[in-house]
């Protein structure tokens, strides 16, 4: 999921259901030969709170660089999942225990921009 970019809009959290979900437009580094994107949803489950730093919701067509998905044991097996992106934003996520998956959506397309980081 590093580089997937993230438009605010396409980040959803349901309290009700504890869930958090996004959809974004992940780079393939799996794809050796290619440059590629693919759009690619993530969610995670029995989130109990969501803090964001650095944007509110109501930023809907920012668009967000995801750079890293970590975690945190707090008190097991709870702990917290941070997203960083880009430019200091970041999401965190209470979670009761880790449960998330990951699905691609549709093909994969060409993208002239490969993501580079400074070393």
């Amino acid at each position: 999921m590093q580089d997937a970019l993230v438009k605010v809009h396409d980040l959803s959290f349901d309290s009700r259901r504890r869930k958090f979900a996004f959809v974004s437009n992940r780079f393939t580094w799996e794809s050796k030969d290619t440059d590629e994107r693919r759009r690619t949803g993530l969610h995670f489950e029995n989130v109990v709170a969501v803090k964001r730093k650095g944007f509110t919701q109501s930023d809907g067509d920012v668009v967000l660089s995801l750079l890293s998905i970590a975690f945190q044991e707090t008190d097991s097996p709870s702990g917290t999942v941070t997203l960083s992106f880009s430019a200091g934003h970041t999401i965190q996520l209470d979670v009761e225990y880790l449960d998330c998956a990951m699905r691609d959506l549709g093909p994969a397309w060409s993208t002239e921009h490969r993501p580079k980081h400074d070393a």
